[in-house]
């Protein structure tokens, strides 16, 4: 292409806009964490908040897997300040060689890539690996204290929002040994500094099962509550306490451990059963890092238990002819666990959400492969009974009608084929595609003018969807809506469900901000987590976050999700101007907002709010699931008792 001599490439620099070295700035020690924390803790929400401790706790069972400490303490304090303590080695305190006139915490806490998680010779695996824990943790604390019990005393050393407030101290004659740090997190950083009880004990939890020597206690000094996590058989009381012996389809686990030492240390540890239900879990963890959005172990796993059982129904002779196990077949119902412990892994980002390390799965799936081999033909009872379990559910998939096929955007005509309310939109590319799932006609018209017809589609749903907890597959499969839906977002559900079909980058859930609403979301988000997890796990769930009320104040207009956000709107106005006379109107339902403000509050990029829905525990959220939405009345009861006082604060009227 030859362009003309007018123009450029690249836009010209106006005269007015100069750029040159003054503009470029060097931030030092930990000032680019506080700057940019989500590059280290992935933002400062409550999520990115819990982190923090997740990063002490992985330190303390670091020592833990190492052998040098079996007692960790977590303590929430009444001032909103957590401190983790462990019975370790404590953080050395003698100087640094490199930097003489520090000592080795006081560089631990104050610099990013400096700890002992480098060294092999210090931890043969670990969950810290960057260097970088302790001292995030310190940037974006307002204070932090670390005390440290080695060589026969206690040592001290405070901190505030990164940099040192006092020297380290050498305190009390101390036989003891260990590290405990505290720390308070830094309001100008999170706007939202509460610790959440319930996310803590799952944090304790979880790492009490994966290191089955060490016993974890949580202390909470407002209540008084004290919880101690203590599980001998690892990872198999998981299971066990998960799946009782009446659900499961076989009742012995498939569990076990192997340390390899090899060109590089591997730790393997295991433990798994099959339910009679369609949902495959796995929960697995490196170096006791909860890697939630799995990787090449858990590809590793699946991988192993579908060679392991397609080649005992072979050599059995129990597959009929013409049949052939698909994943949904052998993987459905099964709840596997699994922890490994390498030294080298490769972690996607700082979160470490996902292993990538390509060698470790092909050791994964051949150790796995090999013993639960062993375990078939040592068990031909129990595997029959399995094997025949997983045929029944391939015959149902085969009988059963099959799901509508996902209709990709290509033309104008090929909207003919999707669901007559879709009001799609028309772009092609899926990643800048939005799909808003609207409840009734009267939402769904003001959101098809709200929208902006290049990327935003408009799905109106009829009322309040099935409840999936609840149903059976016939009713399932019956049911107008949820096909509708599937079809529309393209990628199938289940087991059939492919994220490459994809057809909406964001799937935005939109309902009134209301009591009502909020139950139709509920059922949506049901529906979601059981059929289209993967939806989830990369981040293209949202929920639209609509106003509740409108304050008006001359020809000016303010919103608010909630009471509490219309009380702080109202507060700002009369602080700028007591005298001035205030409206307050409440939104009965998104039918009733016009185009420009459902555009403007809801929908346009530019000024709305969209809250991204995540799994930060997968027992827990089965558990919520389960109680909330499941057929047991009891349990819900139970659950709202237990609410209550959230509830008396907070239930929308």
């Amino acid at each position: 292409m030859t362009l003309p001599k007018d123009a450029s490439p690249i836009a010209t620099n106006k005269a007015d806009s100069p750029y040159n070295a003054s503009h470029i700035e060097v931030l030092e020690g930990l000032e680019g964490v506080r700057r940019r924390p989500g590059m280290y803790i992935g933002g400062t929400d409550d999520r990115a908040l819990h982190h923090l401790v997740a990063e002490l706790l992985d330190n303390a069972m670091d020592e833990a897997v190492a052998g040098y400490a079996d007692r960790i303490t977590l303590v929430l304090s009444a001032d909103g300040a957590v401190s983790v303590r462990d019975n370790g080695r404590g953080i050395p305190v003698d100087p640094l060689p490199r930097y003489p006139d520090r000592s080795a915490l006081e560089v631990i806490f104050t610099t990013l890539h400096a700890g002992g998680k480098f060294h092999d010779k210090s931890y043969a695996t670990s969950g810290g690996l960057n260097g970088v824990g302790s001292s995030v943790v310190n940037a974006l604390s307002l204070w932090t204290e670390v005390l440290v019990e080695r060589d026969g005393h206690k040592w001290r050393q405070t901190f505030s929002r990164g940099k040192p407030a006092s020297p380290l101290e050498q305190l009390e004659v101390s036989r003891r040994h260990g590290t405990q740090v505290a720390f308070l997190p830094d309001p100008e950083i999170f706007p939202d500094t509460t610790f959440h009880v319930e996310r803590l004990a799952e944090m304790c939890r979880a790492k009490a099962y994966l290191n089955r020597g060490v016993v974890i206690r949580l202390k909470v000094e407002q209540s008084g509550e004290e919880l101690a996590f203590h599980f001998p058989k690892g990872l198999e009381d998981y299971v066990s306490h998960t799946v009782p012996l009446a659900e499961r389809v076989v009742p012995a686990l498939f569990s076990g451990s192997v340390v390899e030492q090899g060109e590089e240390y591997l730790r393997l540890e295991w433990a798994m059963t099959w339910t009679a239900g369609e949902e495959y879990r796995s929960l697995t963890y490196c170096n006791t890092i909860p890697t939630t959005q799995g990787g090449v172990h858990e590809t590793g796993l699946r991988t192993a238990v579908m060679r392991a059982m397609r080649e005992y129904g072979e050599a059995r002779h129990l597959l009929p002819k013409g049949v052939t196990l698909v994943g949904e077949d052998v993987l459905g119902g099964l709840l596997a666990l699994l922890s490994l412990f390498i030294s080298n892994p490769q972690f996607s980002g700082q979160t470490k959400e996902k292993l990538s390390n390509t060698a470790i799965g092909r050791r994964v799936e051949g150790i796995l492969k090999d013993h639960l081999d062993h375990w078939l033909h040592g068990h031909p009872e129990q595997a029959n009974t399995l094997f025949l379990s997983m045929l029944e559910r391939a015959q149902q998939r085969i009988n059963r009608k099959k799901v509508a096929a996902p209709v990709s955007r290509k033309t104008a005509t090929s909207r003919l084929t999707l669901p007559g309310k879709l009001t799609d939109c028309a772009v092609s590319d899926p990643r800048s595609a939005e799909l808003f799932i609207v409840e009734g006609d009267s939402a769904g018209g003001s959101a098809k003018q709200a929208r902006n017809r290049h990327n935003q589609a408009i799905l109106p749903l009829r009322g309040k969807i099935l409840n999936v907890e609840q149903a059976n597959l016939e009713k399932f499969e019956k049911n107008t809506e949820i096909q509708n839906l599937v079809t529309a977002i393209g990628t199938g559900c289940g087991a059939q469900f492919d994220l490459r079909k994809l057809r909406y980058g964001r799937v935005i859930i939109m309902t009134d901000a209301d009591v009502d609403g909020a139950h139709i979301a509920s059922l949506l988000l049901t529906f979601f987590y059981r059929f289209m997890p993967e939806l989830i796990r990369h981040h293209h769930l949202y929920l639209a976050q609509p106003p509740l009320y409108r304050i008006t104040t001359g020809s000016e207009s303010q919103y608010a999700l909630d009471e509490v956000e219309k009380e702080r709107v109202i507060a700002r106005i009369r602080q700028k101007r007591s005298q001035a006379k205030i409206d307050i109107s409440r939104f009965k339902g998104l039918g009733e907002m016009d185009p420009e403000q459902l555009r403007a509050t809801t929908m346009d990029p530019a000024s709305r709010r969209l809250l991204r829905v995540v799994v930060d525990d997968v027992r827990q959220t089965d558990d919520s699931f389960d109680r909330l939405m499941g057929k047991q009345a009891a349990q819900r009861y139970a659950f709202i008792q237990e609410k209550a006082p959230f509830a008396q604060q907070h239930l929308d009227i």
